[in-house]
């Protein structure tokens, strides 16, 4: 065990402290744990830890390999970005909440088996819903609620396959179950898990509990929520389900599902939402697709995803806290009072867009060159086109709207110095992965066969996003925000839950009604008659035979204590009688 300690260990046990710190002495604590955990990471070797039997079940707390590590890597990394850009928070709740939540995150990466897993993918669910609750105001505390519903749903799902599997394996071991479906044999319990995974994903039709939830959280908690739910879905599905076709498709439709509602969009962190969706999606298709090449793009892209997403919901969070706004027709003209944070913000939004030298460059063109040569055409024309979305919307429209366009005179400074700070470690780290992809691809799980700096891939980037850049300018007109509400799949449980709440409020309360007043004019007044009847029974029968054993006792033991006279000789006489009288049953016996 020398060779490893689980850094969930130094995260969970170590959020219990943090309510009796304060100070310096608190801030310096935030900061050592998530340290600690990246040097722990870093020291792991590969291999099983901590193997026992339960249930008559082998248990694997970790398993640790290069997948594993890679995950593991970035969560310890985004942990310690994480704490800096919240070590202004007073609330310790918070806190205490990210920390359970990052060692929830870590926990399922190295868990060896489902039962291991599941408890710590529920301990995700609990601790990140915090984070929504934690912004204490109407609709927060609502969509706190649907987001804990939904992730309690798909936490049943989840175990009912696991139960299922195991059942049906004898084993509940976590790795590739990839095999039943290619051979057209996978079973119920596999589909179950499959799709509990995929609702943590955040695949639509399932995806609207993010695009609720997350503009709705503290600002701070929405920065640790774009981190790790999705992306501890994503190591799982690559895990369990490398090569599965359907992923294939389901990511595809999200890359561009995800573009095509950032479209609509007013919120700014909305939008960022439901560019999570698109840029899980580029994560997923690869993992349909399953080659070498294509798992290695997955995992690299959703390490660079966490590190730029984070910088952005930084960037917009920055503003939140700033002004209190994060409606775009009710922003711009902040590059005045908050140039650092523009600076800052825009090394994120090139990230995602993919420009050459910046992170996304290096990652998200793996999948697609993955998808080319598994001579998937339809695949790269739909990842190219959601490449282009993103830039427009994350890359110029949200930007140029939030921080430029129309000044509303708003009173606004730059942040506190600790969110300067982390977003700058994160806009170092997504150019440094851009100018330097090969520390980064030697973490990933296969050898790395990808050059991204060809004359040809920089030259069509760079025409992509530059015509993407000129029908901005061309048909801005057509972009300006508007102050509505879009509807996503959220509308169906909205509705199922006005629905439910009908049912329980009129047939199913007059159903109640009904039974209640039955049992009061029948059933009651019988259950009255039989307890009397109990009652009588009890006095005259039960009672008078109790009664009389113990009246016989007692006038038996009165008369026996009439025989004991205190003299000893008539103790002997009575003892040898006694002795005489056993000799002779004894003896009749044995004949």
């Amino acid at each position: 065990m020398t060779d490893f300690i689980h850094p969930a260990l130094l995260f969970i046990p170590g959020a219990l402290p943090i309510p009796f710190l304060s100070g310096s002495v608190r801030k310096a604590y935030l900061l050592l744990i998530p340290a600690l955990a990246i040097l722990a990471v870093l020291a792991m070797e590969p291999g099983s830890y901590g193997e026992a039997r339960f249930i008559g079940q082998e248990i694997l707390i970790a398993k640790v390999d290069k997948l594993s590590i890679v995950f593991a890597t970035v969560f310890t990394i985004m942990a310690l970005i994480g704490m800096v850009y919240a070590l202004h928070l007073t609330d310790a709740g918070q806190h205490v909440a990210a920390f359970v939540y990052v060692g929830s995150a870590l926990g399922v990466v190295f868990a060896g088996d489902y039962l291991t897993l599941y408890l710590f993918w529920e301990g995700m669910a609990f601790a990140s819903a915090y984070l929504v609750f934690a912004q204490r105001d109407g609709p927060a505390i609502r969509a706190g609620f649907r987001y804990l519903m939904v992730h309690i749903a798909g936490g049943v799902v989840l175990l009912g396959g696991i139960v299922s599997h195991g059942l049906a394996t004898g084993s509940l071991l976590f790795g590739p179950i990839t095999g039943g479906l290619t051979n057209g044999g996978m079973g119920v319990g596999d589909y179950l898990i499959l799709s509990g995974f995929i609702l943590n994903a955040a695949v639509p039709p399932l995806n609207a509990w993010l695009t609720d939830a997350y503009p709705e959280a503290t600002v701070t908690g929405a920065v640790f929520m774009s981190a790790f739910t999705t992306k501890t879905a994503v190591y799982v599905l690559a895990r369990a389900f490398p090569g599965t076709e359907l992923l294939v498709w389901l990511g595809t439709i999200m890359a561009l599902y995800g573009v095509i509602y950032a479209v609509l969009e007013n919120d700014c962190r909305r939008l960022l939402a439901y560019h999570i969706v698109s840029q899980v999606g580029y994560m997923i298709a690869g993992i349909g697709i399953g080659t070498e090449m294509a798992l290695n793009g997955a995992a690299s892209h959703a390490f660079a995803h966490i590190l730029y997403k984070a910088l952005l919901f930084m960037g917009a969070g920055a503003v939140i806290y700033v002004t209190g706004r994060r409606k775009l027709t009710e922003l711009g003209g902040l590059y005045k009072t908050m140039p650092l944070t523009v600076a800052l913000y825009m090394v994120g939004a090139f990230a995602i867009s993919a420009f050459p030298f910046f992170s996304g460059f290096v990652t998200k063109s793996m999948v697609i060159a993955a998808a080319g040569a598994d001579h998937r055409a339809l695949v790269v024309l739909a990842l190219t086109m959601a490449s282009s979305g993103t830039f427009l919307h994350t890359g110029l429209k949200l930007p140029y709207y939030m921080f430029f366009g129309t000044d509303r005179k708003l009173e606004a400074r730059e942040p506190p110095r600790n969110m300067l700070i982390a977003m700058g470690m994160a806009a170092v780290l997504c150019i440094a992965i851009g100018v330097f992809p090969q520390p980064l691809y030697a973490l990933l799980p296969y050898p790395v066969d990808f050059e991204p700096y060809t004359g040809l891939h920089v030259m069509e980037s760079l025409g992509l996003l530059m015509f993407t850049a000129l029908g901005f300018v061309l048909f801005l007109w057509a972009l300006d925000p508007e102050k509505t509400i879009s509807l996503d799949t959220d509308w169906f449980y909205r509705k199922g839950a006005r629905a439910f709440m009908w049912l329980a409020e009129r047939p199913l309360a007059r159903y109640e009604q009904a039974v209640s007043n039955v049992s009061e004019t029948a059933a009651l007044p019988l259950l009255h008659g039989a307890a009397r009847a109990g009652l009588r029974l009890d006095l005259a029968g039960v009672d008078a035979v109790v009664n009389g054993i113990a009246h016989a006792i007692l006038h038996g033991g009165g008369r026996l204590r009439r025989l004991q006279t205190g003299v000893v000789t008539h103790h002997v006489l009575a003892m040898v009688v006694g002795l005489i009288a056993a000799i002779v049953v004894f003896v009749v016996a044995w004949r």
